[in-house]
């Protein structure tokens, strides 16, 4: 055959590969969901690991000399030209991505669970794909579970074994790889491969990390200069590893004051890092050497302590700094010290402390707001009163007082006095309309006249809700409970108006689904009544620009964040696919990144990634989307199961799949504060409860997390708490809240109907999980049609 056309039709081939393999579905061009550093992206062939790697032949000199005479205009570009990559190197790294496709489910479990087993699994994988991309791909995968472990030795091994067949992956083989040795005390091994790193992987997203792991390594080596020439201009972003190291660089090479510069910057504003208690120890080798630190740095960190919600470390912090504190110094920093004690629960110590301070202005706002609330946990309603009136002579306008304001507004309403829950909702948002909680404190306010008989103060009130705050979240509650209130007047004409703006303003919101079963009967009969009010509302919101595209096919970054994720490297594969995308032109990044994390069998990112891309995704209609993009946010995994399931208990699909999304987010492993498991987020204690009733034998709560039993044992709970409430609304309020918080809001009053019941729970939590589980079972139907 003539060798011509034998090339031709190898290239058709690796051109079918490409556009059947390669190309993802068609995406939606957005832009980057969080920022990253923008790199050029590699030309030179699979790097090795023994030498660096040649120039690629298609930078010629010739290039170089034109791409000179045109510096001028790509300095004025903000981003990066692409530079070629060879068709054999993506080629190459595509074989590997398919032929590791099988890998995928076994790395997920071993990086899940690092279990013998997994690690077993996984390496018996690599020992039948000898020779092959994919035997290294994991190898590094065992070898990042051991580091994961803590056990650098472990992952040594499987490291090394990686590096023969590495390609487009060499370079998280040689940081890991590097790290082991590092962390094992091998540092002169750990340098040596790291010595190079960035001319070997120019833009890799590694790049800091492989200086941070070499930087220890020169220290361990008596080469801590070194380490201060690689670092200290690596320094911004600020990083908390990059600091501990250069300072511990410093303070070897007798330079104490910037030691304890880096190291104080850790200690005092990055107390919440990891890094923190490293930098404390390394503190300790300095003293007396090094200036003690500051009042203001000390008290900087007992501030980042408390706002971290470390109150226990925060008192602490606080109470070293008593008898340092100048006159002037010391009522800030007893008010400090006696919020932490509240809300550390030693609310006793809190109130000695907070009386005894004499402050004035905002700090005794401050000081007012934590005494009232210790006064609230204390049922101490007449000091409250007395508290509340000294911060409304002393501190109108204090940011304080408008807390306290809420916090007694919910107080009264948990406590069923609607008469003060009501008074102090208005007053909120009378005193602080132009604050942030004016739009739900006045809503508050009009549904408590609403639910307590004034109604026709009420009906003002809805109005002048949408009036005040059109873009406000309670606006559609407003708009419904507007209508309903002119249906009871008999002003059908009205109620459509509203019924039909809320339906079309708020496409998929709880109150708009409710509103088009209200147009179903004889209101979307009725001659439409125009309404001024409703002109305050604007035009719904719109997003993106309707252009959509795909990751371009030859990207390295692209094809590498995709082989990464099938050995479940995921953190890794999405920042590929960050820098990808900053690199290019297109943005595709968000619908190819739901994409990986749907594939690695994490939906709940899959579903975050979608939701900060298009935060107002409820008010768009099916078609202002791309169906992809719906899918990410409404997933239907463990589908078989869920469906037999919830129809054994009569339960609708679509509605526990929504709860399953609203609960855990179909992430099988979650484990929530409060112990509770799995898919639909049992307690332990339930699960057995349910499993004995279901005669399933041998039950632990390890099998909580295994989705089918879950489903089985959570749609049978909850099929128990709908027979017990007699609806859907109640019962999901009930699996929220508890049963007996339930029958005591229901014991509160009488209600129109369910929706009344719904506006009317006073956690909202508890209102808010109701709402979107309903609306969201709504959105599912719309997209799968019958389950």
């Amino acid at each position: 055959m003539n060798p011509r056309l034998v090339n031709l039709r190898l290239v058709n081939l690796r051109l079918v590969i490409l556009r059947r393999f390669v190309l993802p579905p068609r995406s939606v061009i957005i832009a980057s969901v969080i920022g990253v550093c923008v790199f050029g992206i590699a030309t030179e062939p699979a790097p090795s690991m023994t030498r660096a790697p040649k120039q690629s032949a298609s930078v010629t000199a010739s290039s170089r000399r034109s791409a000179s005479s045109t510096s001028a205009k790509k300095a004025s570009t903000k981003k990066k030209r692409k530079r070629v990559v060879s068709h054999k190197r993506l080629l190459r790294i595509h074989q590997a991505f398919v032929a590791s496709a099988t890998l995928r489910p076994m790395a997920q479990q071993l990086l899940r669970e690092r279990t013998p087993a997994g690690y077993a699994g996984v390496e018996s994988y690599a020992r039948k794909h000898a020779t092959e991309d994919a035997e290294s791909l994991a190898w590094l995968v065992a070898g990042y579970a051991h580091t994961l472990d803590h056990d650098p030795g472990k992952a040594i091994d499987p490291l090394k074994r990686a590096q023969a067949n590495a390609g487009d992956l060499a370079e998280y083989v040689t940081y890991f790889l590097a790290t082991a040795y590092q962390q094992n005390g091998t540092a002169k091994q750990a340098e040596l491969m790291l010595r190079d790193f960035d001319e070997k992987y120019p833009g890799s997203i590694l790049t800091r990390d492989a200086r941070v792991t070499r930087a220890n390594a020169l220290i361990e080596m008596d080469r801590a200069a070194e380490a201060v020439a690689l670092l200290e201009a690596d320094r911004q972003p600020a990083r908390a590893d990059v600091e501990v190291v250069l300072g511990r660089a410093y303070a070897m090479t007798g330079q104490t004051a910037k030691a304890g510069t880096a190291l104080r910057a850790v200690y005092y504003t990055m107390p919440l890092s990891t890094e923190s208690e490293t930098a404390e120890k390394e503190l300790l080798k300095l003293a007396g050497k090094i200036p003690a630190a500051s009042f203001a740095e000390r008290k900087t960190r007992a501030d980042l302590l408390a706002k971290g919600k470390r109150y226990d470390d925060a008192v602490t912090e606080y109470r070293t700094l008593l008898g340092d504190a100048s006159p002037q110094e010391r009522p800030w920093l007893d008010v400090a010290l006696g919020a932490a004690l509240r809300q550390s629960g030693h609310g006793k110590d809190a109130r000695q402390m907070l009386e005894q301070v004499n402050a004035t202005g905002e700090l005794n706002a401050q000081r007012l707001y934590h005494l009232g609330e210790i006064e609230k946990s204390n049922d101490e309603e007449s000091a409250l009163a007395n508290t509340l009136a000294q911060l409304r002579e002393g501190a109108p306008a204090s940011t304080w007082l408008e807390q306290a304001l809420l916090s007694a507004a919910n107080y009264y309403l948990i406590r069923k006095d609607y008469e003060k829950a009501q008074s102090y909702f208005h007053e909120l948002a009378e005193r602080f309309a132009g604050g942030t909680r004016a739009s739900s404190a006045h809503w508050k306010a009009a549904w408590l006249l609403w639910r307590t008989g004034n109604g026709v103060d009420a009906r003002r009130e809805f109005e002048r809700q949408i009036q005040l705050f059109p873009e406000g979240g309670e606006a559609p509650a407003a708009m419904y409970w507007r209508g309903r209130a002119a249906e009871e007047d008999g002003d059908l004409g009205r109620a459509r108006a509203y019924y039909e703006k809320l339906s079309h303003r708020y496409l998929n919101f709880y109150y708009a689904v409710l509103a088009r079963e209200r147009l179903k009967g004889d209101v979307g009969k009725a001659t439409l009544v125009s309404d001024a009010v409703l002109d305050h509302l604007t035009r719904p919101e719109s997003w993106g620009n309707g252009v959509f595209g795909d990751p371009p096919a030859d990207d390295l970054r692209v094809q590498k964040a995709r082989l990464l994720a099938n050995g479940a490297l995921l953190d890794f594969a999405l920042r590929e696919l960050h820098a990808a995308a900053a690199e290019d032109d297109g943005n595709w990044e968000t619908a190819e990144m739901a994409r990986v994390c749907q594939d690695a069998g994490r939906y709940d990112r899959s579903i975050d990634v979608v939701k900060h891309a298009v935060p107002i995704y409820f008010a768009l209609p099916l078609n202002g989307l791309p169906q992809s993009y719906w899918q990410a946010l409404f997933p239907r995994p463990f589908w078989v199961d869920l469906k037999t399931h919830s129809q054994e208990n009569g339960l609708d699909p679509f509605l526990v799949a929504s709860l399953v999304r609203q609960e855990s987010a179909f992430n099988p492993s979650a484990i929530s504060h409060a112990n509770a498991i799995g898919l639909m987020q049992l307690l332990p204690s339930t699960g057995h409860k349910v499993a004995r009733d279901l005669g399933v034998r041998h039950f632990s709560n390890a099998m909580l997390t295994v989705p089918a039993t879950n489903l089985r044992l959570g749609t049978r709970f909850f099929k128990g708490m709908v027979n017990q409430f007699g609806s859907v609304e109640y019962a999901l309020a009930a699996y929220n809240a508890g049963g007996d918080r339930v029958q005591e809001w229901m014991a509160a009053g009488k209600y129109r109907d369910t929706a009344e019941f719904v506006e009317s729970i006073p956690f909202t939590e508890t209102r808010e999980y109701v709402q979107a589980i309903m609306r969201n079972a709504g959105v599912y139907r719309q997209l799968y049609g019958a389950p």
